[in-house]
C-alpha cells in the first residue's frame, strides 16, 4: 500500500499528500462498513467507488518512492532499499494478521461456512505465512472468500506493493523518462482494456491467487505506481491555495460517486473509473505536492491523517470480517447496524493509533538502529 515519505532531511516533507492517504484510508473503512449491507453486489454498494483508494495508494507509493531513492542510488544498494522497504511495511503486516488471527473465529456462522471446520494448528500456520505477506492458494481456504491472505484482506495489496517496489529497484529506477512513459502509455492501455472492454466494468480484485485475480492485481498496479514514479520525475507539479481541503473533496467525491451505467452498460463505469486513475488521481497528486498548508491546525490533522493511514487500513479489516458476518447471518438492515458499524469505525481508529504507537514506532526505530546504520544519509 501506501510509501511513507523516507526522504533525506534536505527535502521537502509532502504533508499534504500524507494527509491524503489518511482522508483515503478512513474513507475505505466506512467502504468497507456499508459493503456489508450490499450483500457482495456491486451494483447496491452505496459508497461505490471506495475500492479505488488502493489505486490511488499506489500512485502515491510510486511518487514518493521516486522521490526518496531516485538520486540516492549511488550510495544506497538494492538490498538495503529493500531493507527499508520492510521495515516500513512488514511490522504492521505482523500485528494486522495477528488481530485477524485472534478474530477469526468470531466469524464463524453462514457468511464464512469454513471457520468452524477449522483446526486451530491450520489457523496458526495461515497466520504465520501471513506474517511473510507470501500469498495461500484457494486451496488452501479457511474462510471461504478464497483471499491469498485470509486472515487480513487488504494484506493481497501489500503483496503488489512489494511487486512494485522490486520492480522499480532491479529495474525501472533505470529508465529514462522515455522508457517510462511508454511502459506507462502500456500500462494505461491494460488499464482501459480491462476497465472498459472486460467483463467487469470495473477493477474490483487482486486479491485471490489465480489467474484472473493476479491479472486484475497486476492491472492495478502497473498503471498507478509507475505513473507516480512518472509524474515524480517530471516534477509538474501544480500550487493551488487550500490544496489539501481541495484534493480532499475531489478524492472524497470520485471514490464516493455512485457506479454508472448499471448492468446492461458496464463500459461506462469502467470509463469513469479509467479516467480517475488515469487522469484525475495524478492530478489530484500533482496539486498536493505542489501546494503548501497553511495553518498549525491544518499541519496537526495531515500529521495525524499521514501518521494513522497505514496502521488503520491494515488492520481495520479483522473487525469486518465479524461485522459483515453479523450483518449477513442475522439479517440487520442498515439502520440498525449503523451505529454498530460507526463504533466499529471507532474502534478501529483507537486500534490503529495503539498500534501506531506502542508497536509500530517503537519496533521500527529498533530495527532501524540495528539494521540500517551503514545506509542511513
Amino acid at each position: 500500500m501506501n510509501a511513507q515519505t523516507e526522504v533525506l532531511n534536505a527535502k521537502n516533507h509532502y504533508q499534504i499528500l500524507d494527509g491524503l492517504r489518511g482522508v483515503a484510508a478512513f474513507f475505505v473503512v466506512m467502504f468497507h462498513i456499508m459493503e456489508a449491507f450490499a450483500m457482495g453486489n456491486r451494483f447496491e454498494q452505496l459508497l461505490n467507488h471506495g475500492y479505488l483508494a488502493v489505486d490511488f495508494f499506489f500512485l502515491l507509493s510510486g511518487f514518493v518512492i521516486a522521490y526518496a531513492y531516485d538520486d540516492r542510488w549511488e550510495k544506497l544498494t538494492k538490498w538495503a532499499f529493500i531493507k527499508r522497504r520492510l521495515i516500513r511495511l512488514q511490522p504492521m503486516v505482523i500485528i494486522g494478521t495477528i488481530i485477524g488471527a485472534v478474530l477469526f473465529y468470531q466469524g464463524a456462522g453462514a457468511t464464512f461456512p469454513p471457520i468452524a471446520q477449522t483446526p486451530v494448528w491450520q489457523l496458526i500456520l495461515i497466520m504465520l505465512v501471513g506474517f511473510t505477506v507470501i500469498p495461500v492458494l484457494p486451496s488452501v481456504d479457511i474462510r471461504g472468500w478464497q483471499e491469498m491472505h485470509p486472515l487480513n484482506g487488504p494484506a493481497w495489496s501489500l503483496f503488489f506493493e512489494y511487486i512494485g517496489n522490486i520492480l522499480y529497484a532491479l529495474l525501472v529506477r533505470k529508465f529514462s523518462k522515455t522508457a517510462l512513459s511508454i511502459l506507462v502509455l502500456l500500462a494505461a492501455c491494460l488499464l482501459i482494456y480491462h476497465t472498459v472492454l472486460g467483463k467487469q466494468g470495473d477493477v474490483i480484485g487482486g486479491w485471490s491467487v489465480n489467474t484472473e485475480q493476479l491479472t486484475i492485481g497486476f492491472t492495478r498496479l502497473l498503471f498507478p505506481f509507475f505513473a507516480g514514479v512518472l509524474l515524480c520525475r517530471f516534477g509538474k507539479l501544480i500550487h493551488i491555495k487550500d490544496g489539501f481541503w481541495i484534493c480532499a473533496v475531489l478524492l472524497l467525491t470520485v471514490l464516493s460517486f455512485p457506479r454508472l451505467g448499471g448492468p446492461e452498460k458496464l463500459w461506462m463505469n469502467g470509463l469513469y473509473e479509467s479516467v480517475v486513475i488515469i487522469f484525475i488521481f495524478p492530478l489530484i497528486v500533482s496539486i498536493g505536492a505542489g501546494s503548501h498548508i497553511a495553518g498549525k491546525t491544518s499541519q496537526k490533522i495531515c500529521k495525524f491523517l499521514g501518521d494513522i493511514s497505514y496502521p488503520l487500513y491494515i488492520t481495520h479489516y479483522p473487525l469486518i470480517y465479524v461485522y459483515t458476518a453479523w450483518v449477513i447471518d442475522h439479517k440487520i438492515p442498515m439502520e440498525k447496524g449503523l451505529p454498530m458499524g460507526l463504533l466499529l469505525f471507532a474502534g478501529s481508529i483507537g486500534i490503529a493509533y495503539l498500534s501506531l504507537k506502542y508497536y509500530d514506532e517503537p519496533v521500527r526505530n529498533w530495527l532501524q538502529k540495528k539494521f540500517l546504520k551503514k545506509f542511513r544519509a
